[in-house]
C-alpha cells in the first residue's frame, strides 16, 4: 500500500500525523516517557528492527521531538531525550493509554497506572476549559475558524 502524505493538508491533526502518526513512533515516544534513552534498549523493549528504529529516531530528531545526546562520542553512541516539543506529547500519550485501558484491556487489566506524586493517588486525565475550568466534552464545544483557516 502506498503511504499517503498529509503535508499539504491545512489541518493540525494531519500535520501532527506527518510526525507522530506511524505506530512505532508513538511507542518510541512512550518509551522515552518511561525513561528509555538508549538505542539498544529501544530495540530490546520494542522488538523493533534496527533499521526501522534508526529511521524513526532520525525523523523524530529532524522534527525536534527528541534530541541526540552523545554519551560515547568515540563509538558514536547517543541517548535519545525528549525535547520540550516531545514532552508536550505527554497528554496525547496519556489520553491514548487511558482510552486503551477503558476500551481495549478493560478495567482491572491496566498495564500501568499514573500516580500523582503530590497526593499519592492514582489519577486520570481530564480535559477542562482553560478559561472557566469546566470539563470539556464534544457536545459542549463547537469548531470556529482560526487565524490559519483558508
Amino acid at each position: 500500500m502506498r503511504k499517503v502524505s498529509f503535508a499539504d493538508m491545512n489541518c493540525s491533526i494531519a500535520q501532527a500525523l506527518e510526525i507522530i502518526g506511524e505506530w512505532w513512533t508513538l511507542l518510541i515516544v512512550r518509551d522515552c516517557f518511561l525513561g528509555i534513552r538508549r538505542f539498544d534498549d529501544f530495540v530490546e523493549r520494542l522488538g523493533i528492527s534496527r533499521n526501522v528504529l534508526t529511521d524513526r529516531l532520525d525523523k523524530l530528531v529532524a522534527a525536534d521531538v527528541i534530541e541526540r545526546r552523545p554519551y560515547d562520542e568515540g563509538r558514536l553512541r547517543y541517548d535519545y531525550v525528549l525535547t520540550p516539543k516531545g514532552r508536550a506529547l505527554w497528554p496525547v500519550i496519556t489520553t491514548l493509554r487511558e482510552w486503551g485501558d477503558e476500551w481495549i484491556t478493560g478495567e482491572g487489566n491496566e498495564p500501568i497506572l499514573i500516580e500523582h506524586r503530590s497526593c499519592g493517588n492514582v489519577t486520570h486525565t481530564r480535559l477542562v476549559c482553560d478559561c472557566c475550568g469546566e470539563p470539556l466534552v464534544a457536545r459542549d464545544v463547537r469548531v470556529v475558524d482560526g487565524p490559519g483557516s483558508r
